[in-house]
């Protein structure tokens, strides 16, 4: 969650390609999946290394899955940049959406859990995923993108949205069997 410190700095790199770093990717995919993500970096499960995973359709609604170990990402510049300012959330900010202009394509190169280069060319939600967990794992969340006015809301929501839940939960534990 937001407040983390392993969610507000750079991890360190993917270096064994093992029996290791497959069940951690697997963890991380059933991890999405409960959450009903679209993405997922191993910060966000408490594990510092760089590394994500991805289930989203693309520009094109085309869904693409996979995990990138060590990226970075390349956007476009000049006349090739065209900014999408689509909402974006994100699982360690429960709750809240906000607008947030970010490149509409992205190309990201890394490894795949074997330690095969990668390059992923990605539009649309997947452009937006791409960036999204590239910048988990050097320690940004998208609230840190935000105007200060709108990072303030957001967190803002996110605590009314918490204070809630944990209002039901109460009222639903003293409830008679």
């Amino acid at each position: 969650m937001v407040g983390e410190p392993i969610l507000h700095r750079s991890l360190r790199p993917v270096e064994s390609y093992d029996a290791d770093l497959a069940a951690l990717v697997d963890d991380m995919f059933a991890s999405m999946y409960e959450a009903d993500g679209v993405g997922l970096a191993a910060n966000q499960i408490g594990v510092d290394l760089r590394v994500f995973v991805y289930d989203c359709p693309d520009g094109d609604d085309v869904h693409q899955k996979g995990v990138v170990c060590n990226p970075t990402v390349v956007l476009p510049e000049g006349p090739d940049r065209h900014l999408d300012d689509g909402d974006e959330g994100c699982l360690s900010v429960p709750g809240p959406h906000a607008p947030l202009a970010r490149p509409d394509r992205a190309t990201c190169h890394g490894f795949d859990v074997d330690g095969n280069p990668v390059t992923v060319e990605g539009t649309g939600l997947l452009a937006r995923c791409l960036q999204h967990e590239t910048d988990h794992l050097n320690g940004k969340l998208y609230i840190d993108r935000l105007s200060t006015r709108a990072r303030k809301k957001v967190l803002r929501e996110m605590e009314e949205i918490r204070a809630e839940v944990e209002a039901n939960a109460q009222a639903d534990a003293e409830q008679p069997l």
